[in-house]
C-alpha cells in the first residue's frame, strides 16, 4: 500500500508546510458529485493514532483508514492549468469519472 508524489507535488507541499506549518499532507475521499466521490486535500495539522502515514520526498501524506482503499496506489501531482492551480490525483482504482471531472466512481 503506498501513494506517491510527483517532484512538483513534494516541492509544493513543503512550500505550504513551511510557511503554514503542519504535520504532512492530509488527503482522503468524501461522498458527492454525480460519480459518488470527490476528493479531499489539506494540510494535516495533527496525526491520530489511527491515521496511516506515508513518507515521500520528504512529505508525510496522511490518509485516513476509511479513504485508503479507495486512494491505494494513487500518485498525486500538482499542476498549473491557466488560473488554476491544483493537486491531480493518478489513481488506479477509479473507474469512471463524471463528465466535469470533479468526482469518480470505484467499482
Amino acid at each position: 500500500m503506498a501513494i506517491t508524489l510527483t517532484n512538483t507535488a513534494a516541492e509544493r507541499v513543503k512550500r505550504y508546510l513551511a510557511s503554514e506549518g503542519g504535520e504532512g499532507l492530509r488527503v482522503g475521499v468524501r461522498r458527492t458529485g454525480c460519480s459518488g466521490w470527490a476528493y479531499t486535500v489539506s494540510l494535516a495539522n495533527a496525526i491520530s493514532d489511527q491515521d496511516i502515514v506515508f513518507e515521500n520526498q520528504g512529505v508525510r501524506v496522511v490518509v485516513a483508514p476509511e479513504s485508503l482503499s479507495f486512494l491505494d496506489g494513487s500518485e498525486i501531482d500538482f499542476v498549473t492549468s491557466g488560473l488554476n492551480r491544483t493537486f491531480q490525483f493518478n489513481n488506479p482504482n477509479v473507474t469512471d469519472e463524471c463528465g466535469c471531472g470533479e468526482s469518480f466512481t470505484i467499482a
